[in-house]
């Protein structure tokens, strides 16, 4: 018999309907029948496409004599962390600070006031690795409850004034925008964590660092550096080649488990390919590099083909987990690994054994029960292309392997719409159909633009985090919703030039001054002023696997005001990206959209208006120009002469009866130029 998940939008939640667990929805519901049983709160805490969540769920939720025992003894809460980050936020830094390490599935015993007293993460049926059984903890959390109430409530307070304290650090007073000093030292200290031989920084696991990305190449475009440009590239190229790249159908898995992306962990999540989408596209605007365009066009196809929804937006993951049917049981990475007979069966002798080569599928395999995960060591442009298939072998052998891979059972798909990750895509889609000629992306782009406004946006102009199946959640939307979505509408007025994009994301601005920001230091929360009170107020300016909503809000907040002129954004963004000098010499790798925003703030950034009749070529030409250049942050406006719409656009004739350019930052302005190889010159633009 389902339980009171049943009625959820959340796929996650809705996988644990017909658990024998009575489970309850996050809500005040369950706290007050916690406090009417006078028993603890179980908070389970996950994601749809998380593979130890779906172990633990089937080894211990799906258990009927467990779940018997913590129906009795606890009111058990589950919660979908890509729906309630806030929630997430709050508890997981209560896990870190108390163990010292994190993840899914999250695993905290609450008081019926919310207050955290006990942590873990997985715990396995049985007692293993050192680790106690699931059920021991269940015994051990509800003896303490039951017979040292008071030693409890002693533990919970003090939890919940570390966190207090730990929370003040970012609003203890503002701090003043990082300089040029404080971006080298980041360049240092990333130089010093940069894995020379495999690219990326650190050790395993690997995670794509599509941020860190974005600022070595804006930092290379405003100071020259090659050792960014070099960081950046081989990076790049390293995961364009490794098994965390989907070789056959584009796109890329959440992360690596070896130091060199070889085995990836292979859920693939929107927000990771809507940022390295973004990325490749900008490394090939600064480079040229033919992989860094094929790549970025193979994301976008993979985000187009496999992650729209019929309503037009943009699906959260695909699960790393997938029938295999050898075994007949679901495990991880089954859609995308190979074996050698594979390739025979499929291809024959001869173009297996070139099939072997190029993906480095091997006898013993690079995975598990002997498999392979598909790497591309060899650059497919050294195929010559077939005269009778008029394309090359790589791409013959590449369709037909991924034409065979279709017919494999697929990972399953969390479609709910989360805001902050459609606004990535949109702004990535964007920006790639207009540099890569792709006008299908712009459309996508807009359509998921469009949904966001019909389903996610209130009347009164706030904006709900979740929808799924064109059906809005329930829950708010928190301080990313609002910055990436802005994001993703300011990118989709340079590339459309309609204007109403602009003011939408500046309307959303607004509610992040009104709503998100500490007047007294201009740091920023989380969740909204009049958002449900936890028990602390979330507010983290660090990247994780997304831009934090601190630094994302600086970005957009940056990018306004340049459209606008607006001395009140502009002063916001200064003073939000103020934290980035803090943290930049000690945790780069934590703060890679902020050191890129400060990029922007260091060159300007530029501003960029175009005038000219629309449809003109010449016009074109110079919006092209513009689109292509590498000053960090630069904003484009394109217009007719006259326009009085958008401030950046206002008093700016033709020049000689010719569409024209201005460039300006810094309250300065260059003359005028109706030439797009003279524009591209003085925005760095690398192609002509």
């Amino acid at each position: 018999m389902p339980n009171r998940l049943a009625d959820a939008t959340s796929p996650y939640l809705l996988q644990h309907a017909e658990n024998p667990v009575d489970w309850w929805p996050w809500g005040p519901e369950a706290f007050a029948e916690a406090e009417r049983r006078g028993v603890p709160v179980l908070l389970s805490v996950g994601y749809a496409a998380c593979h130890w969540c779906h172990v633990m769920a089937h080894e211990s939720f799906e258990d009927a004599g467990l779940a018997e025992y913590l129906n009795e003894r606890f009111v058990a809460v589950k919660v979908d962390r890509e729906e309630r980050p806030d929630v997430d936020a709050v508890y997981m830094g209560a896990v870190q600070a108390a163990t010292g390490q994190g993840g899914w599935p999250m695993t905290v015993f609450l008081t019926p006031a919310k207050e955290p007293f006990y942590f873990g993460t997985y715990f396995p049926p049985e007692p293993r690795h050192g680790m106690p059984s699931f059920r021991q903890v269940l015994e051990g959390v509800d003896a303490a409850w039951r017979d040292r109430r008071q030693e409890v409530g002693e533990v919970a307070g003090r939890i919940r004034a570390d966190l207090a304290e730990r929370a003040a650090v970012y609003s203890a007073g503002a701090h003043h925008p990082p300089g040029e000093a404080d971006l080298h030292q980041a360049l240092v200290a990333l130089s010093r964590e940069f894995d020379q031989n495999r690219g990326g920084f650190g050790g395993a696991p690997k995670f794509p660092p599509a941020m860190v990305v974005e600022f070595l190449l804006r930092h290379h475009a405003r100071t020259g550096s090659e050792a960014a440009l070099e960081m950046a590239v081989r990076t790049a190229e390293a995961m364009a080649r490794g098994g965390i790249h989907d070789q056959l159908g584009g796109g890329f898995a959440r992360y690596s488990v070896d130091a060199d992306w070889v085995v990836p962990h292979f859920e693939k999540m929107l927000y990771d390919n809507a940022l390295l989408l973004r990325a490749y596209l900008h490394l090939w605007r600064a480079t040229g590099s033919a992989l860094a365009r094929r790549v970025a066009l193979t994301t976008a196809d993979f985000l187009l083909r496999e992650l729209r929804t019929p309503e037009g937006a943009f699906a959260s993951a695909l699960d790393a987990d997938s029938l295999d049917e050898e075994t007949g049981a679901t495990a991880e990475g089954a859609y995308y690994a190979w074996e050698p007979g594979q390739l025979v069966d499929l291809l024959g002798p001869a173009d297996a054994a070139t099939a072997a080569r190029l993906f480095t599928v091997t006898a013993d395999g690079t995975f598990e029960h002997g498999t392979s995960v598909l790497q591309l060591l060899v650059d497919p442009e050294d195929f010559t292309e077939d005269p009778v298939e008029g394309r090359t072998e790589y791409e013959t052998i590449r369709t037909r392997m991924f034409e065979a891979r279709a017919t494999r059972p697929a990972p399953a798909r969390d479609d709910k719409v989360v805001a902050a990750w459609n606004g990535l895509a949109i702004a990535a889609l964007a920006e790639t159909g207009a540099l890569l000629d792709r006008p299908d992306l712009v459309d996508a782009a807009e359509r998921a633009a469009d949904l966001l406004l019909a389903v996610h946006l209130t009347p009164d102009g706030r904006l709900l985090r979740t929808s799924r199946d064109g059906r809005a959640g329930a829950n708010a939307g928190v301080l990313e919703d609002y910055a990436d979505t802005a994001e993703g509408f300011l990118a989709l007025y340079a590339v459309t030039g309609e204007a109403s994009w602009l003011q939408l994301a500046g309307a959303l601005l607004d509610t992040v001054l009104k709503h998100f920001t500490d007047e007294a230091s201009g740091a920023l929360y989380d969740t909204a002023d009049d958002a449900e009170e936890l028990i602390r107020r979330p507010q983290d300016p660090t990247d994780n696997a997304t831009p934090s909503g601190w630094t994302a809000a600086a970005g957009a907040l940056l990018t306004y005001a340049a459209y606008t002129g607006s001395d009140r954004h502009r002063t916001a963004a200064e003073r939000a990206v103020g934290i980035v000098g803090a943290l930049a010499g000690r945790a780069p790798r934590f703060i890679g959209w902020g050191l890129a925003v400060a990029e922007a703030l260091l060159d300007g950034p530029r501003e960029i208006a175009v005038v000219g009749p629309a449809g003109h070529p010449a016009t074109a030409a110079l919006r092209r120009a513009a689109l292509l250049g590498t000053a960090p942050g630069a904003v484009v406006a394109v217009g007719e002469p006259g326009d009085t719409e958008v401030p950046l656009l206002a008093d700016r004739p033709l020049v000689g009866g010719a569409p024209a350019a201005y460039v300006c930052r810094h309250f300065a302005c260059d003359a005028p130029t109706t030439e797009p190889a003279v524009l591209g010159e003085r925005l760095g633009a690398a192609l002509g």
